[in-house]
């Protein structure tokens, strides 16, 4: 069963597309029917009542069952008042049934049936989503199970663990917080670093470098959520399960965008399949599920207790357990909540160049190897490392002075000793054990790519500004997120005589102005991706954020290279993680390839972000889709969003409506003060690249101090510009001819409480107006500093200075 499965992701079937004449049951295999229907109802998740979608009734959906060889038959009934879609990830089957409404396959719409219909050629977990903006956050997903033709796993029962994330906000109002900046979500989980800590840590030298790069910090998970959830719930119990018992348990990370660590209680659990496939079996007690992927362990129920199964989101904001048996709980092990300020100080020391643009200046322009070579971890000074260890590619050793180690011979992922020269040593295997009374200063241990030394007595080990050792630990920042521990049963590699297509695609972002992409390009201004089906097409992510990114890639498996080479595993989503890089592969020929297909990070809001392609066979479009554009797909991702404030206090009273998409913004303000001083002014901004943007506009104010009988109109052109450090900059003349420059800054420097400056500074040279007599230029000076404590994510009191106003304090409301 092992060979066919392998046979037919390597053939010309791994992509599951079909010819159109091909499509339908032609061979007549016992057809699976199921009916979901999609409704919005209201749901208590974390502690509110709020509107949902269910699917038949229930947050997650029913368990789809079939046999490996059947013919599935899927009606999905539309009752709620949008239209919707659904996909099934990780299934093998003909492109018009993909699910990704708009490119190829019809939305559903309100009150409507839509039947989904492609044989199962494969067996193992899966699961279903709707891939509708962000309905799979209000709960549209649900798992597909499917039993292989002959069972080869020796277990007893199984249980499907579906793993997902809960927020009480509507999911189109997080992505519009995200867009504006707000930092209230890293404030309510507690994961925000206010200067005072990073201070007190003694990192504000870090600090200034991510500052310098247009950072904040650290970043780790985007959303706040109040809840976490197995099968829907924080806390779920499975007595039912007698002692002995061996149960397949079947994860699935159906997150909207958690990624979470799985720990067990008892015995250690043996991983036997990853996305669907099975794997070399591998005992693991912790293990890191990313977005969309899926894993089944094969558990004891313990003879006596019961066993927790517990998700830690993957920074530590939350958890959620369920228990498998009777008795004393057999607590699983705690996952210790990430450093970010640690973190920060460990990448300011190896010189990460950061900030890549997530949004470029000429988006047609190919500079992605420019792109790799300058952003990134700085090469000058670790030659030959990187972080993912699965690449091979270590050779820290290269800048070590071999002249003064006698007796050592260093060469690429080895070490060579004459042992005629350093008495004390012990090899055996991977290790060396050292007798340290003879040889001091030296503690080796070799574990594949990583040495450890004592540099305090050991000459010879140089490495320009960095020591050996700061830079190992510091390596191991990102260690436990690669695959080395996944291992094909059956080789999966191609033809060597195939052609391989390189592909370079660097993951970007831009955290201020929540925007994603690859190479610097969204999806709204990206061509397709455009493969062949002769030619093994090998893709290359270069993560350039802090952020991890499950990349999928619809209707394939590819090879995810790892250290277990000709063995190296299967999958349909690959995680990313932070500043590595992660190598995919994947071929089909013999011209069954067709259609469009969906490439796109799971994370959903990076994917609305903009961090998606379409991957194209370049084959003519199915028919049945002409009266559904692919474009409205593509414009999810670059939507209007629209925000505001209000600061209403005792000196002034402010106000500023924005609305934006990923180039174009509009900004309208207006400022009134107390002594009757009133300015208003409307804006339409372009952005160039993600820190610069030209403006145009109106400007409208009262001619005089303390009167509002006559006003001044006039227009305005200029620059605005986010520098290093994160200052923002307008830069201006108007109509008049006068120049002005302003400046601004917030910073947060208490959990809740930042303080905030602006200046102006404005000059007449007369080149319009005539000036005062005796007067070589006139000039205004405008400036401002306050304070703002949050008290929610819509409400803060603030009070200020303002040199035209005065001192006042107040509300700001946010909506």
């Amino acid at each position: 069963m092992k060979d066919k499965i392998i046979l037919l992701f390597l053939t010309a079937f791994i992509t599951g597309a079909f010819a159109q004449e091909k499509q339908g049951n032609i061979n007549n295999p016992p057809v699976r029917e199921h009916t979901i229907t999609l409704r919005q109802a209201m749901v208590n998740k974390a502690g509110k009542d709020v509107m949902g979608m269910t699917v038949n009734g229930t947050i997650p959906g029913p368990t789809l069952e079939f046999t490996e060889g059947e013919y599935a038959v899927i009606y999905v009934k539309n009752e709620m008042d949008v239209e919707t879609s659904v996909h099934w990830h990780g299934l093998l089957l003909p492109n018009f049934y993909d699910g990704v409404p708009y490119l190829n396959t019809p939305p559903i719409e309100p009150g409507h049936t839509q039947k989904y219909e492609f044989p199962i050629k494969q067996s193992g977990t899966y699961w279903y989503h709707s891939h509708t903006m962000l309905q799979e956050q209000s709960g549209v997903y649900g798992s597909i199970v499917i039993q292989p033709k002959e069972k080869v796993l020796d277990y007893d029962k199984e249980l499907v663990l579906v793993l997902s994330d809960w927020t009480n906000e509507k999911p189109m109002n997080v992505l519009r917080n995200l867009k504006r900046g707000n930092e209230w979500y890293g404030i309510k989980k507690g994961t925000a670093t206010p200067l005072n800590q990073v201070i007190a840590r003694g990192a504000f030298g870090a600090q200034l470098d991510f500052w310098r790069q247009r950072m904040e910090g650290a970043d780790i998970a985007d959303v706040y959520y109040p809840a976490f959830l197995i099968n829907g719930e924080e806390s779920i119990e499975y007595p039912e399960f007698k002692p002995g018992e061996k149960i397949r348990l079947r994860m699935i990370n159906g997150g909207a965008s958690t990624s979470f660590w799985m720990t067990f209680g008892g015995e250690v659990p043996v991983l036997v399949s990853s996305d669907g496939l099975d794997v070399v079996p591998v005992e693991r007690n912790k293990t890191f599920i990313g977005v969309a992927e899926t894993y089944d362990f094969v558990v004891t129920v313990p003879q006596e207790g019961k066993m927790e199964f517990k998700i830690t989101a993957q920074d530590g904001s939350g958890t959620a357990s369920a228990f498998l048996g009777n008795g004393k709980t057999l607590p699983a092990m705690d996952v210790q909540r990430p450093d970010k300020i640690g973190m920060m100080q460990k990448m300011a020391k190896m010189d990460m160049k950061m900030g890549a643009h997530a949004l470029k200046f000429q988006p047609g322009k190919d500079e992605r190897f420019e792109m790799k070579d300058e952003y990134g971890m700085q090469m000058d000074k670790m030659q030959g490392m990187n972080m993912n260890t699965s690449e091979k590619e270590d050779d820290v050793m290269k800048k070590m002075n071999h002249s003064k180690m006698k007796g050592m011979d260093m060469k690429k992922d080895s070490i060579q000793i004459d042992h005629s020269k350093m008495k004390g040593m012990n090899l055996k295997k991977d290790t060396m054990q050292m007798d340290h009374s003879k040889m001091q200063g030296m503690e080796i241990n070799m574990k594949k790519d990583t040495i450890q030394m004592d540099h305090s007595e050991m000459q010879g080990m140089e490495m320009g500004e960095m020591d050996m050792k700061d830079v190992m630990n510091d390596m191991d920042m990102f260690a436990e997120y690669n695959y080395d521990y996944l291992k094909s049963p059956e080789k999966t590699t191609y033809d060597k005589n195939v052609p391989v297509k390189e592909i370079l695609l660097n993951l970007t972002g831009n955290m201020n102005r929540y925007i994603w992409s690859m190479n610097g390009v969204p999806l709204s201004e990206a061509d397709n991706i455009k493969i062949n089906n002769k030619e093994v097409t090998r893709i290359t992510f270069n993560n350039l954020t802090m952020m991890h990114h499950p990349m999928h890639l619809h209707g394939h498996f590819f090879r995810v290279l790892n250290e277990n080479g000709e063995y190296s595993p299967l999958k349909h989503t690959v995680n990313v993680p932070p500043m590595q890089k992660m190598t995919i592969e994947f071929y089909g020929n013999n011209g069954d390839e067709a259609g469009d297909w969906f490439f796109h990070c799971h994370i959903l809001y990076h994917m609305m972000g903009g961090m998606a392609r379409v991957v194209s066979y370049d084959t003519p479009r199915d028919p049945r889709m002409d009266e559904f554009p692919a474009s409205k797909i593509i414009e999810e991702t670059n939507k209007w969003y629209t925000w505001g404030i209000a600061d209403v206090a005792s000196h002034t009273t402010g106000f500023n409506l924005l609305t934006s998409n990923i180039r174009n913004q509009f900004n309208a303000s207006f400022e009134y003060g107390w002594n009757n001083n009133l300015e208003g002014e409307f804006t339409y901004e372009r952005y160039l690249h993600d820190y610069l943007r030209v403006f145009g506009g109106v400007n409208i104010e009262n001619e005089t101090r303390d009167s509002l009988d006559e006003f001044s109109t006039t227009a305005v052109v200029g620059v605005r510009y986010l520098t290093p450090y994160l200052f923002n900059l307008d830069v201006r003349i108007d109509n008049k001819l006068r120049p002005r420059i302003g400046v601004g800054r917030s910073i947060m420097i208490f959990p809740k409480l930042s303080v905030f400056g602006y200046y102006e500074y404005q000059i007449d040279l007369g080149f319009v107006d005539n000036l005062p007599i005796n007067k070589d230029f006139t000039s205004e000076t405008v400036w401002s500093a306050g304070t703002e404590y949050m008290l929610s994510r819509n409400f803060s009191l603030m009070a200020s200075y303002d040199n035209r106003f005065g001192a006042g304090g107040g509300l700001s409301v946010r909506f």
